[in-house]
């Protein structure tokens, strides 16, 4: 009597479908080699999978990219809309700053006008606040759009500076108070308050000023002469 052949059994690791899995790998290796050293065959290799098998999840890169932001999104905490509107625009912008600093890649990707299109609804609903909280506070829907650009830019452009100084430090550069030069030799006469400033710039530069200057910013963009609006009533 003729045996049954046995059940094929695949070698190896099984190929993995999941995309939360994919999107953790890929996370994980941005983190520790940089989204520049990361490729869609190398990604696949990590995982155990080919990479035909990827592309049914992802398209290239930059999808992979906007898939992995989505997915953080899904985990930011959003501060509750309560309180007066200018406090909410604060609470909203600096949810946003702690997120684009816990991951700067994102602050990377996101830098350009259209970035709202590419976001999901979790990361959306920060931008509402802060457009919500302006409107309330008496701006107009055009005016509230430009109170999130310019809270936006300047956000991006902080988090952005810090992580580049932080990461890629001047060669040879001492850090702490008053150590070595930021800058070369300065003539005193030409610049003397660089001259004066010259050894303690770093240390300077790196104070965490983002929450007063966000005060600041968010006072000199909202209108002074306006009453705020309860809000739900615009």
């Amino acid at each position: 009597m003729p045996r049954t052949p046995p059940p094929h059994r695949r070698v190896g690791r099984p190929p993995v479908t999941s995309r939360t899995q994919i999107l953790t790998v890929a996370r994980r290796l941005i983190d520790e080699h940089g989204w520049g050293k990361l490729t869609i065959r190398g990604l696949a290799a990590e995982i155990g999978i080919g990479a035909t098998t990827l592309y049914h999840h992802v398209r290239d890169k930059e999808d992979l990219l906007l898939l992995l932001i989505h997915e953080y999104a899904q985990q930011l905490p959003r501060p509750e809309p309560s309180g007066a509107p200018r406090d909410r625009v604060v609470a909203a912008a600096t949810a946003i700053h702690d997120a684009l600093t816990e991951w700067p890649l994102s602050a990377a990707v996101l830098t350009g006008d259209r970035f709202i299109s590419r976001l999901s609804t979790p990361a959306l609903r920060l931008i509402e606040d802060i457009l919500a909280g302006a409107v309330d506070h008496g701006c107009t829907p055009e005016e509230a759009v430009q109170v999130f650009r310019n809270i936006w830019y300047f956000t991006v452009g902080e988090v952005l500076i810090r992580d580049r100084s932080a990461s890629a430090p001047p060669s040879g550069e001492p850090s702490g108070e008053g150590s070595g030069a930021f800058v070369g030799e300065l003539d005193p006469e030409q610049l003397p308050l660089l001259t004066a400033l010259n050894h303690r710039w770093t240390a300077l530069a790196a104070r965490d000023t983002y929450p007063a200057t966000l005060d600041a910013l968010v006072d000199g963009l909202l209108p002074r002469d306006t009453a705020p609006q309860p809000h739900g009533t615009r």
